[in-house]
């Protein structure tokens, strides 16, 4: 596996851990229908997040456009949270760029 896919496939299970840990809080705070865009987008990323691991794991032919599909959404995903004021949205929404930015340089 190459240093770029390596890289990648961390972050994107880092970007799993921060989604779950995002939206189990959200769910919590008094007024979570005010983060439903955040929640919402937490699932898309963590879906596309998980495709991107397995396309890497098994070097799919599609692996660099699932990649560069994973980098919108997290990128997507980032901005949306990082609207929120919440150190677990702050957190998440760095963790999506970090994510974003690796996979980028694997669909290059």
């Amino acid at each position: 596996m190459t240093q770029h896919a390596e890289a990648c496939l961390e972050t994107s299970v880092s970007c799993i851990e921060a989604f779950n840990t995002c939206f189990s809080r959200c769910l919590k705070e008094q007024a979570h229908h005010d983060l439903s865009g955040c929640i919402r987008l937490d699932r898309e990323c963590a879906d596309i997040c998980e495709l991107a691991v397995k396309a890497m794991q098994t070097d799919s032919p599609f692996m660099k456009q699932i990649c560069a599909l994973c980098a919108d959404v997290c990128e997507a995903c980032g901005t949306e949270c990082q609207k929120d004021d919440h150190n677990h949205c702050q957190a998440c929404a760095k963790s999506y760029f970090a994510c974003a930015d690796e996979c980028r340089k694997m669909a290059a």
